[in-house]
């Protein structure tokens, strides 16, 4: 237990935002360096010119596949947070998303080897560098991955309170609107402008009206920028958008939607940017007789697991959507993710570890189905 804490630590304390190449190298390397430690050999590195390389390990030599996703990229500055522990929980800068899951996975691949488990499949553990950032590297080399793997597990945190595993999430996608007018003086000559703040508070109203949480749709505009001086007719404004759809039909529903929105004012031109960031990961047959695998796992460790449906995206849409049998939120039990109180709960970790070492043998030693 104590070894899981301190490997745990050794990547915590080493920053790694999304955008500092230097420091995700850094702290890749230190992933290497437990690679070694545990497995006599380090991960093929697949370097990346802007962002963190990205790491590819393999364990075993056989033909079906289990892939495993683990992100180390953090949303936190260097200095941000610092590595603590208070009682029965342990703070730091992505502890919880995904340092700590990423460590639990690792440990739960010792375990087999260390008990010489018969395991009849082959794990690829991909650590990627920029999945807080949508991903926008690592998408193709887990895609290319994905498509010769039978399964897919990813180590993102579980349910906050439940611990329940994530079987289906929303599609996300980001618009950019830039929206022109046509300036004039506030006071002489209002009637000649055509102000670009008055278009995109129409285009706002339109857009939130989208959101419907019947079927699962949510529209938000979070970004609103425009104009400059009180005297001054806008003649420019810029919105953002951020859209969740539980399904892909609806995602697109929505893309077409955005994509041919016009002006409400006479006088502005509109100019979208953006579209699908991740499509959603859609429940199907394959994904429940994954999770009653998982079941089985967990309740050898006295684990009664549930299964939610979540809002938020990860690296798992991907592969779901590629009809790769996925399950999310096989990471450490916790709270606080992208808060300062990000922190994991140091006594769940033994037992979530072996969950997942269980899952592994249940699926590395059927007969292909889960």
């Amino acid at each position: 237990m104590q070894e899981i804490i301190e490997d745990i630590k050794f990547l915590v304390e080493c920053d790694s935002p999304s955008l500092n190449k230097k420091l995700m190298d850094e702290c890749g390397e230190r992933i290497q360096e437990l690679l070694y430690r545990y497995f006599g050999k380090r991960a093929e590195v697949l370097e990346e010119e802007k962002f963190g390389n990205h790491l590819k390990f393999e364990y075993g030599e056989r033909d079906e596949t289990i892939l495993i996703l683990s992100h180390f990229d953090t949303v936190w500055e260097p200095g941000d947070l610092e590595f603590k522990i208070e009682g029965d929980r342990a703070y730091g800068p992505g502890i919880l998303d995904m340092k700590g899951g990423l460590v639990q996975a690792i440990w739960a691949i010792i375990a087999i080897k260390e008990l010489k488990i018969p395991f009849s499949k082959k794990i690829v553990f991909l650590f990627t560098s920029d999945e807080e950032v949508s991903s926008p590297t690592s998408r193709y080399v887990i895609e290319e991955i994905a498509k010769d793997c039978d399964y897919a597990l990813v180590t993102e945190p579980p349910v906050v309170r439940t611990g329940a595993l994530k079987t289906e999430r929303k599609g996300s996608a980001r618009y950019y609107i830039d929206i022109t007018g046509k300036a004039a003086h506030a006071g002489n000559n209002h009637h000649e402008g055509v102000s670009a703040i008055q278009e995109a508070a129409k285009a706002i109203d339109f857009l939130e009206s989208l959101t419907d949480y019947e079927v699962g749709t949510t529209v938000n505009v979070g970004f609103v920028k425009g104009g400059g001086k009180l005297n001054v007719v806008a003649d420019h404004a810029e919105i953002g958008i951020d859209v969740r759809a539980g399904t892909s039909e609806e995602q697109e529903r929505i893309d077409e939607i955005i994509h041919g929105l016009t002006p409400f004012t006479e006088g502005t031109s509109l100019d979208v940017r953006g579209g699908v960031s991740r499509p959603p990961m859609e429940r199907n047959q394959d994904t429940k007789d994954l999770f009653q695998t998982a079941k089985e796992a967990a309740k050898e460790e006295g684990i009664k697991l549930k299964e939610a449906s979540v809002g938020g995206g990860s690296d798992g849409n991907l592969t779901a959507s590629m009809g790769v049998p996925t399950l999310d939120g096989l990471g450490t039990i916790g709270d606080g993710i992208h808060a300062r109180n990000e922190h994991i709960i140091i006594s769940s970790i033994p037992e979530r570890a072996a969950f997942f070492s269980n899952l592994l043998i249940g699926i590395g030693t059927n007969d292909g189905e889960a």
